[in-house]
């Protein structure tokens, strides 16, 4: 606050006239407010010039050399400044307040240091960057942040939610390090579907013998199975309305995996889902057991990987199918598969949509995009710390 002197009524006039009388030497008190020494009679002296309020913090403003009786006078000396300066920007307070001369009479006696306030002087400091997100809770949910939004000078940053987050250029980003969470609860069977931290699970499978474990905290699985037929396991979102993926904005899915074991005569690790209107069942493959293959056909370059794109008809395995009732027969499976196996990543998957279209293959609308494990058999298991579908829009 700043200090203000105004018209000094009676009372105080006399007070002054007291206080210099009695009053051998200038004291301080705790405020810094000393008492400037009388000096010679002022005939009439004026206030002394204070400094202005330091820009110290909260704008508490340094005390200066308090007001000074002149003798004689019928107006008191100026015995200091009015508000001793509060020093420049500075944590520690302001500079000493500088004393005024007083109107015949001695300088007024310097103020003690002004208390520049609680926060650093003008404007504070710029705040730290924030750095990425550690190993923490997920980023909708895993153990570590991946790649949290850089913190903004001035502004603590906000650390990455854990598992999965958003860089600094706004692009999602996966910690690929990120430790698999622990507890969580197991759930075995041959046909098990369920919700969990707002993702869909399950299993699939025509065999018998497979788990699956998820956790409330983190969009995390692990799955395991000793099986001698197919085996799926998956985490993600299931679509309740019939709508183009294009309804949805941009939909990605982040992993990452560590798989041991086999996996029998076939496998693949990445993203699955199915279409209605038409039938389709498609896959993104980034990794596998068995090796990539892929071939021939198209290529397309997505999230810096090149895929080759492919479509057949099919009846599965045993008939078993995801398309909508009434469909009899075959379908579609259309398939992207990477070249390159990776382990962890950010897959674009609306991207792949977008090139089958290219292609002129019809999607109809979307029912499932899944963070998904297909075996045939074998006897393995694999971790994913991180595993999580997003859109941009509902």
């Amino acid at each position: 606050m700043k200090l203000r002197l105004g018209s000094i009524p009676a009372v105080g006039l006399a007070f002054l006239s007291w206080a210099c009388a009695n009053a051998a030497s200038p004291t301080g008190d705790d405020d810094g407010i000393g008492l400037g020494t009388g000096g010679a009679s002022a005939a009439g002296g004026t206030f002394g010039t204070g400094g202005s309020p330091g820009t110290g913090g909260t704008t508490n403003v340094g005390t200066g050399g308090g007001v000074t009786a002149g003798g004689g006078g019928t107006t008191p000396g100026s015995g200091g400044t009015t508000a001793g300066s509060g020093g420049t920007s500075s944590s520690a307070g302001g500079h000493p307040g500088t004393g005024g001369a007083s109107s015949g009479g001695k300088a007024g006696s310097a103020g003690a240091s002004g208390t520049g306030g609680t926060s650093l002087g003008s404007g504070g400091a710029a705040g730290r960057g924030g750095r990425s997100g550690g190993s923490g809770g997920t980023g909708t949910g895993g153990l570590a942040g991946s790649g949290g939004m850089s913190g903004r000078t001035g502004g603590s940053g906000t650390g990455g939610s854990a598992g999965t987050g958003v860089g600094s250029a706004g692009a999602p980003t996966v910690y690929c390090s990120t430790p698999m969470p622990t507890g969580g609860t197991t759930h075995t069977g041959s046909n098990v579907n369920g919700t969990v931290n707002g993702l869909n699970y399950g299993i699939w499978t025509n065999g018998s013998g497979g788990s699956i474990t998820v956790f409330s905290d983190a969009p995390a699985f692990s799955t395991s199975w000793n099986n001698s037929q197919d085996f799926l396991a998956h985490l993600g979102l299931d679509f309740r309305t019939a709508k183009a993926y294009t309804a949805y904005g941009t939909i990605t899915a982040l992993f990452s995996e560590k798989k041991t074991g086999s996996g029998g005569g076939f496998s693949t690790i990445g993203i699955y889902g199915w279409t209605h209107s038409p039938c389709v069942e498609w896959y993104i493959t980034e990794d596998s057991f068995n090796g990539l293959g892929g071939g021939g056909g198209t290529t397309v370059t997505i999230d810096g990987g090149t895929y080759t794109l492919s479509n057949t008809m099919t009846t599965g395995t045993g008939g078993a199918n995801a398309c909508e009732s009434g469909h009899t027969g075959s379908w579609a499976q259309i398939r992207s598969n990477r070249k390159t196996a990776r382990t962890c990543g950010v897959v674009t998957v609306s991207d792949h949509f977008a090139a089958w279209e290219k292609q002129g293959w019809s999607l109809g609308t979307l029912s499932m995009v899944h963070i998904n494990i297909e075996v045939g058999g074998g006897n393995g298991s694999i971790d994913f710390p991180v595993a999580n579908v997003t859109t941009t829009s509902n």
